[in-house]
């Protein structure tokens, strides 16, 4: 394999596993700042010993996302150096400020709340954790600000001495039409993996006969607010994944033939049929077999059943027209992997509606009264357990699916329109040293995800923790050790 292959390769590896972490911790946040922030209005302990629970879980998870992303940091130098060059006039803004605001904001609040426990006013307490939630969300734009860049390249200008890209306009990308739809899908989608994540551990607490009888009625509460959290997340990742579709098929139109295996344009006033599962060529250039649903493709795309959708072929040709000569953009084929953008388009969905499925499905079995004499039983089938270890996954690999159809859909792309992905590679890279550091990574990753499986199933068997009948949690009524009792 070539450098370039295995460049990619490596950065689809890191860059996949990263973001394992990335939706569980915005999502996670959220839902630990409401749990405390209902304890701090009931006085009810239940959603203490919930917010201590979760609060332990959502920090392991911070932890091991910080070291796997640092990681990417890394990637640009090495193997992408080209790229780098390129865009690191507009990459540079949006990344900085992500970094010296939102994750410096996340992170000392997050150590905030760890340490701050009786040693702070609650309220104020409280606030640290919608600080740190606050964060995430901010880290998010900005990255997503710089990755629509990609998508679709708004507020710059080519250097014709230096060959770069410079930044003119930073409003322009921090407004990209491509950002503005892209953030709220991403993070309707982060929510519900934080509420699957949550709707997991109360799953199997509530069905395992070890748990006490008393505390049945406490995960009832943690299911339920997981389930409604994945059901209204998914609403707003149906209207932005609308929303997404529209825009992608006007700045990325092959993406959207692929995604639909669309080869031939749609008749004139006929409309284009959405596909629900298409057979092509082993090369992915031609259509073989479809079952399909008539117009409705062209409605995602354009918001009319008569809308016109271009074909994949169609495309190429043009493509070929536009960029020829350029030393940057000019390759053979301008078609991504069409198998994979058209079947990680329907992994994403599906996974995402299954989750959705299985959340109703949690509310009616949990619905009635909320008591720890009754609490409990309708789950202690034992296809409960099954559900309680896949939940989690199914919006959690909706989100890797997603964005593999993001970039694949992209290539030959780096940057659409203005770099293709065999420009951007480092040109002193060779395919030893990729095979070298990759090895690294994925042993320092394979490592990595021993130790976090290991730590949640840890603290998720064991539970929340009983906390005082009153739980006031005054600083004058606690000693010094008994402080840090959150740091285990």
């Amino acid at each position: 394999m070539e450098a370039l292959d295995l460049a990619r390769w490596q950065f689809g590896i890191t860059t996949v596993y990263h973001y394992f972490f990335v939706p569980i911790t915005i999502g996670l946040s959220l839902l630990v700042a409401i749990m405390q922030t209902a304890w701090i209005r009931t006085r009810n302990p239940q959603w203490l010993r919930l917010t201590k629970f979760y609060g332990k879980l959502f920090t392991i998870n911070f932890a091991l996302g910080l070291v796997t992303g640092i990681v990417q940091e890394f990637q640009f130098g090495m193997n992408w150096s080209d790229y780098s060059r390129f865009v690191g006039d507009i990459f540079g803004a949006p990344l900085a400020i992500e970094a010296l605001l939102a994750f410096f904001l996340e992170s000392t609040f997050l150590g905030l709340w760890i340490f701050g426990w009786g040693r702070i006013p609650e309220k104020l307490h409280a606030a640290a954790i919608w600080l740190v939630h606050i964060g995430t969300v901010l880290s998010s734009y900005f990255i997503l600000a710089a990755n629509s860049f990609m998508q679709n390249p708004v507020g710059y200008t080519i250097n014709p001495e230096s060959g770069r890209a410079e930044l003119t306009d930073f409003l322009a990308v921090l407004t990209n039409k491509v950002q503005l739809v892209t953030f709220p899908h991403v993070m309707a989608a982060a929510y519900m993996t934080g509420g699957a994540f949550v709707m997991a551990f109360a799953i199997w607490h509530l069905w395992r006969t070890r748990t006490p009888r008393s505390d049945k009625g406490m995960y009832r509460k943690a299911a339920k607010l997981g389930a409604l959290t994945v059901l209204v997340a998914s609403l707003g990742v149906t209207i932005s994944g609308d929303l997404q579709g529209k825009v992608m098929t006007e700045v990325q139109p092959m993406k959207m033939a692929a995604a639909e295996g669309l080869y031939e344009d749609s008749p004139e006033g006929e409309g284009a049929p959405f596909s629900i599962i298409t057979v092509g060529t082993l090369d992915g250039r031609e259509e073989v077999w479809a079952v399909t649903v008539p117009k409705l493709l062209s409605y995602l795309a354009t918001g009319s059943f008569e809308g016109e959708v271009e074909g994949i072929t169609h495309i190429q040709e043009r493509y070929e027209l536009t960029y020829a000569g350029s030393e940057l953009t000019e390759v053979d084929d301008y078609r991504p992997v069409v198998p994979v953008t058209y079947w990680s388009f329907r992994l994403m969905i599906g996974l995402g509606m299954l989750a959705s499925a299985v959340a109703v499905a949690v509310l009616w079995v949990l619905r009635g009264k909320d008591t720890s004499e009754s609490a409990g039983d309708p789950m202690a089938h034992r296809a409960w357990s099954w559900v309680a270890a896949t939940v989690l996954f199914m919006p959690l690999l909706a989100n890797s699916f997603g964005w593999i159809f993001t970039e694949m859909g992209r290539q030959p792309w780096l940057v659409m329109g203005l770099m293709t992905t065999r420009t951007g590679v480092s040109p002193g890279t060779t395919a030893a040293e990729v095979i070298t550091s990759m090895s690294v990574f994925t042993l320092l990753y394979g490592a990595l995800a021993v130790v976090e499986v290991k730590l949640l199933l840890r603290y998720g068997r064991a539970g929340a923790e009983h906390v005082p009948e009153d739980a006031s949690y005054d600083p004058s009524a606690r000693d010094d050790d008994d402080a840090f009792v959150f740091t285990y």
